[in-house]
């Protein structure tokens, strides 16, 4: 089995990215990195770099990668790069150029992450031409085959990354090629064009040539079709990638990583993290606090998403950075503290968070940085000339003790479930996406991430479960559920009804099947299981910072939408401050849902005031669900692992710049820890964490 060929832990780097880091110093790093602990690393195999000219393939440099590597004994993902697209085949295949909606092609530029050209600016990981165009396709395979027969069986080899940073753009692709795919795809999904019509509301094609991709972002069938068969057709293409190379060489390790970005980008750019993680054995993500931000939910959050997408298979965190990030948009305006420069003690807390969340290892982003383009200087641990330095310090002893024998039973332990789900559910992202496309606040970002924040603040772990995946849930939480198909409607109509207990923020299902508006609301019968119907609705997500509403004692502001309602068979148990009812509990069968008229988690994100920190914590209570690890302190975050007969292991992390005391229960049991993996201070029962560090112990 591939998965067999990994190291305990994989602690390594990205190293080689065409022209740097020079030649003269790869034997010396590779010896370094050995010594430190290291052993894997990928190498960007870019074809715009390879194929020099039609047929002709340079494999020296990377030749001399894959051997460096065998002889150190570290092993090599080769990171696959078709989208970067040689010069030669730009010239060639001009007719196949992707085409932005606004009718102009996609360029050829140089890299910004290696200073190579062939790269697609405003592409993302699609590249300057279409795969939809055979002959650009057959070209690419070629290139692919000739890779993995040459590496094939070698003892650097480990496996490849398919897909870098799983992702496209929004703005493409609107060449003819795509446009004859996407006339297909219609044929294979509505049969003829009358039904087509009736689906789109247009009744004048006369001609399956007379349909044109949307170029429009906006809220109607024909652009939730478009979407769709976007997705459809990348990620066909990501198959193909991984079948043209396991043609040659079964037995290599298939990875992807992506850069936990189905939150909010899922519709709109593809990054489809569930989707991604199904097609390989190992999954992982790109994680920079120098462009996410530095806050520990930040930290957090990439990692837990791409844990829930991976259901339970192995993955990492495929890109960590180990320096800092100069002069790029991101960090403009930001402390130095706020992730522009990696301190030793950022690496250790960033890998450990890590590592709490389920990694299964961690390569940095550079192992030295580059020397060239606009990323100088950016993300490595060594030094600009290959040296050590006490970040590269700090990265090694993790490495070291990470692969410790007497580690193996730790990192054979795998997180708990959380103690809630938050429902990720694609239409509502999709047509959020059609609807407020550059018109609305972020509503659905806000509201998504406000929630998971709501509850991680209060020490609670929320998991995010996919539609697809609540039947290992028992609570869950929706806050974004504007949109859903009668299909996800009856699926959560069908959990409710076997025992699951539903908290829904406002408007759930009010827009179904293709985007229209239910005439009842809540639609597709929710209006049963929530036991309410509408009694009004405001769509005024510019001032809803205004709605304030009462629960459990407490007066929480909202934001987003505004849904008052009418119970029916639930009771109201909160209102808006001028009457309206604003919350409704019911039982539904074997289970119970809470209806809640706006969206407590937009106004979260956006002011973090205690009432709705406290609310977040109370609809958990509501719920009957008690939080497994509590701690004395939430500036610390935890983590309970679970491993073999039972044997459980507590992550403590501390992201503040101050030594904090901390108590710690589980399952409503005062805990003291017992073998130590990490850490020591321990007395009377408290756990005492240094600043940016950690203990790691069973219990």
């Amino acid at each position: 089995m591939p998965l067999d060929k990994l190291p305990q832990t994989p602690f390594g780097a990205v190293y080689f990215r065409k022209s740097n880091p020079p030649r003269e110093d790869w034997d010396r790093d590779y010896g370094v990195a050995s010594e430190d602990g290291l052993n894997v690393f990928r190498h960007w195999f870019m074809w715009s770099a390879i194929e020099r000219k039609p047929g002709q393939y340079d494999w020296e440099d990377y030749d001399r990668q894959m051997d460096l590597a065998a002889e150190n004994g570290i092993k090599t993902i080769i990171a696959e790069l078709t989208h970067t697209v040689p010069d030669w085949a730009y010239r060639k295949f001009a007719h196949a150029r992707q085409i932005r909606a606004d009718g102009r092609p996609l360029e050829a530029s140089m890299g910004v992450s290696a200073a190579v050209g062939g790269f697609a600016h405003n592409g993302g990981g699609a590249g300057s031409l279409t795969m939809n165009c055979p002959e650009v396709k057959e070209a690419a395979g070629a290139f692919l085959t000739a890779m993995a027969t040459r590496y094939k069986g070698h003892p650097g080899l480990l496996g490849y990354d398919v897909w870098n940073e799983v992702n496209y753009s929004a703005d493409v692709d609107f060449s003819d090629y795509m446009q004859a795919d996407f006339r297909l795809w219609l044929k294979e999904k509505y049969g003829d064009l009358e039904s087509l019509a009736q689906a789109w509301y247009r009744y004048s094609y006369a001609d399956w040539d007379d349909i044109e991709a949307p170029r429009e972002v906006a809220a109607y069938p024909q652009n939730l079709d478009w979407l769709e068969f976007k997705r459809d057709n990348y990620y066909g293409q990501m198959q193909w990638r991984i079948d043209t190379i396991r043609a040659v060489d079964q037995d290599c390790l298939i990875a992807a990583h992506g850069v936990g970005g189905a939150i909010p980008n899922m519709a709109s750019n593809g990054s489809d993290d569930w989707l991604a993680a199904s097609k390989v054995e190992l999954y992982g993500l790109t994680w920079v606090p120098g462009r996410r931000g530095f806050k520990p939910w930040q930290n957090f959050f990439g990692p837990d998403l791409t844990r829930a997408a991976a259901r339970g298979k192995k993955w990492w965190h495929a890109e960590r950075p180990g320096g800092p990030l100069w002069m790029q948009p991101q960090v403009l305006g930001r402390d130095k503290e706020d992730g522009r420069i990696m301190e030793p003690e950022d690496i250790r807390l960033l890998t450990m968070t890590s590592f709490a969340a389920g990694a299964s290892g961690v390569l940095n982003l550079r192992y030295r940085p580059l020397l060239d383009g606009p990323l100088f200087g950016a993300f490595g641990s060594y030094g600009m000339d290959g040296s050590r330095t006490k970040r590269s310090d700090m990265a090694s002893a993790i490495a070291k003790w990470s692969n410790a024998p007497e580690q193996q039973e730790l990192f054979s332990a795998r997180p708990v479930k959380g103690d809630i789900g938050l429902l990720v559910i694609p239409e509502a992202q999709a047509w959020d996406y059609l609807l407020n496309h550059k018109h609305c606040p972020e509503t659905y970002r806000q509201a998504m991430w406000g929630a998971y924040r709501g509850f991680f603040d209060n020490g609670v772990q929320a998991d995010w479960v996919h539609i697809d995946d609540i039947s290992g849930y028992e609570v869950l939480y929706a806050p974004y559920p504007i949109s859903m198909t009668s299909q996800t409607a009856k699926a959560l109509t069908d959990w409710v009804a076997a025992g699951g207990t539903l908290i829904s923020e406002a408007t759930p299902g009010y827009f179904g099947d293709r985007g229209k508006v239910g005439t009842v609301q809540p639609n597709n019968g929710l209006d049963s299981v929530f036991g309410a119907r509408e009694a009004e609705v405001e769509f005024m997500p510019d001032i809803a910072d205004r709605i304030l509403f009462s629960f459990s004692g407490q007066t929480v502001r909202g934001g987003g939408f505004l849904q008052s309602y009418e119970p029916t068979t639930g009771s109201i148990v909160g209102n808006f401050i001028d009457g309206r009812a604003a919350l409704v509990e019911n039982s539904f069968e074997s289970g119970r849902s809470l209806l809640v008229g706006t969206h407590p988690g937009v106004a979260y994100f956006n002011r973090s005031e205690a009432g709705n920190l406290a609310y977040f914590a109370e609809v958990l209570r509501w719920a009957g669900r008690s939080q497994r690890v509590r701690l004395s302190d939430n500036r610390v975050q935890a983590r309970l692992h679970e491993g073999a007969n039972g044997r459980r292991v507590l992550w403590l992390l501390n992201p503040t710049r101050q030594a904090l005391p901390v108590t710690v229960s589980v399952d409503g049991k005062p805990v003291s820890p017992g073998k130590i993996y990490w850490g020591e201070a321990v007395s009377g029962g408290q756990v005492h964490l240094p600043a940016r560090d950690c203990v790691i112990a069973d219990i």
